[in-house]
């Protein structure tokens, strides 16, 4: 069954992780996508590949989510290329960790600009749109260090917090139009970024996991499927944490 047959969607950080298997899950499903990334990506040829197996279409557009009149000139030229979309995925997001009292002041502003004001940015052009056609789902990529705080993470905890605030604030702008707005918050995911961690440093965060294994990529894009297709229609406004139990 295509979940999302005849939809279209923007997902940002398109390119790897995350991002990249969302687009591939929303392709397989039926969707036709637009995939943001900050500079041509070797994902491209592989997902407009993907996709035509698939019989959709999926196009690569590019940004630096912290230029935020390039972003938004960029959003604005996708969704007029669109059409239209019904759903916004606001994955984009980076790390530049260290403890509070040494952080410089360019990598705090730096998580905050792409993390939290780039996904103001998009949201804010893309569901003006959605409001007109009183229909769509926006789903905001938060973080269990949002949810609970990380050590060493004050910028991304910071940022990722701010998403579960301004989600729960949208939806109750836009509820009445019919556009739906939901966080997700993984937890101990399997990535590119987490396998660069020592293993016994990822043996460890695996031991507090009530489930007792990593979150795959699939276990998040999955759950993103599911926000963005018709199965959740009463559902807006909620933080839904991947993180295997580790969040209870």
């Amino acid at each position: 069954m295509e979940l999302l047959k005849n939809k279209k969607a923007l997902v940002t950080g398109s390119s790897r992780g995350i991002g990249r298997k969302i687009a591939e899950v929303f392709l397989a499903n039926g969707a036709e996508v637009w995939g943001l990334c900050t500079k041509p990506s070797a994902a491209k040829a592989e997902l407009e590949s993907f996709a035509a197996e698939n019989g959709t279409k999926f196009h690569e557009i590019c940004a630096d989510a912290s230029n935020h009149a390039q972003l938004a000139e960029v959003v604005k030229a996708a969704l007029a290329e669109a059409g239209g979309f019904d759903v916004l995925v606001n994955n984009a997001g980076i790390t530049k960790d260290g403890l509070s009292f040494r952080m410089k002041m360019e990598d705090w502003q730096k998580v905050i600009d792409i993390n939290l004001t780039g996904v103001f940015v998009a949201s804010q052009i893309v569901s003006s749109d959605m409001i007109r056609k009183k229909s769509g789902s926006i789903i905001n990529m938060s973080s269990i260090s949002g949810v609970h705080g990380e050590g060493g993470q004050v910028n991304y905890s910071a940022s990722k917090a701010g998403l579960i605030g301004y989600t729960k604030a949208l939806c109750k702008e836009v509820g009445s139009r019919g556009v739906r707005v939901n966080a997700v918050a993984p937890g101990f995911i399997d990535t590119e970024m987490t396998q660069a961690v020592k293993q016994e440093i990822r043996d460890g965060w695996v031991q507090q996991i009530p489930l007792r294994r990593a979150g795959q990529v699939e276990d998040v894009a999955n759950t993103v499927l599911f926000l963005a297709s018709d199965m959740s229609t009463y559902i807006t406004g909620q933080v839904i944490g991947v993180d295997g139990g580790l969040g209870a």
